[in-house]
């Protein structure tokens, strides 16, 4: 399988001032791509864990692609609806979109979902609603290209407690989202998937386990957020493409099966025999 996409082309990464979406971002714009990000941080200062949509685009112009800043509040669908517009303006088509933009409560206290903050459900707003507008105003782009994908980034706690059920919820519906998108997609030779991540090595992840305890914290190594989006352009190349359009994956498992490794050569681990998990991938094949 190839681990990069052949020729130029374009993605659209939503969320991508830091953690995940910049890790995506920055690995789909390593081969040459032209790659929006979006967010709503363009000062270092507007989140506790740093990190902007301009250093984003900035760091995939220095590895060889070309970055594209777009402030977008992705509670707001005229301004989605510009993004996409801009798009077709220049290229007149995409290649890949990824939704991972997100409303996550920060420092939300421990405690059953009663007891922590209401607006733990905005998640419900950006995270879900979010996907399903970007991924409205992507699709007739997709299509003119001949060949797309849609991936929303997932994780265990679709099938498994993790952070309440809001989070749980934005989760499983953004796997159900995927497949049934797929089912439109498909006579188009789009696809739609949702690639479950690990542990991430993230800014966030970094401020949580230094407030903790030497004791407490985790230790082993932490998947960097490029490793997933080094699989999303090898997904985007493959063959198999559309064999697991509508399929939610877990990241390593199709990294292994791409042959694809995580920037440091090693090969992150599924957590389904811990964490629960899809379907296999084998099982999706055949």
């Amino acid at each position: 399988m190839s681990a990069s996409i052949s020729g130029p082309h374009v993605a659209v990464v939503t969320g991508a001032s830091r953690g995940a979406g910049k890790g995506i971002a920055l690995a789909l714009g390593q081969p040459g791509a032209t790659v929006y990000v979006t967010g709503r941080s363009r000062r270092s200062s507007d989140s506790p864990y740093g990190g902007t949509i301009d250093e984003t685009a900035a760091l995939i112009d220095e590895a060889g692609g070309k970055g594209i800043a777009v402030a977008v509040d992705h509670s707001d669908d005229e301004a989605v609806a510009e993004l996409f517009a801009r798009v077709g303006r220049d290229h007149g088509r995409l290649d890949i979109l990824v939704n991972n933009a997100a409303q996550v409560v920060n420092a939300a206290p421990a405690g059953r979902f009663w007891e922590q903050p209401l607006d733990a459900a905005d998640l419900l707003t950006v995270g879900l609603r979010s996907h399903y507008v970007a991924s409205f105003h992507a699709a007739p782009l997709l299509i003119a290209n001949g060949r797309g994908l849609i991936v929303n980034t997932g994780h265990y706690g679709a099938v498994s407690y993790h952070l309440g059920p809001a989070y749980g919820a934005q989760k499983a519906g953004a796997d159900k989202m995927a497949a049934d998108m797929a089912k439109d997609l498909r006579p188009h030779d789009v696809a739609a998937v949702s690639i479950w991540m690990g542990g991430l090595d993230t800014e966030r992840a970094r401020a949580h386990f230094a407030a903790l305890p030497a004791e407490a914290r985790p230790t082993g190594r932490r998947e960097s957020p490029q490793f997933t989006g080094r699989v999303i352009a090898a997904l985007y190349a493959a063959d198999d493409l559309m064999q697991l359009s509508g399929r939610a994956l877990i990241g390593a498992e199709l990294g292994a099966h791409l042959g694809i490794t995580d920037i440091d050569g090693s090969a992150p681990l599924s957590l389904r025999y811990t964490r629960g998990g899809p379907p296999e991938l084998h099982r999706s094949l055949y």
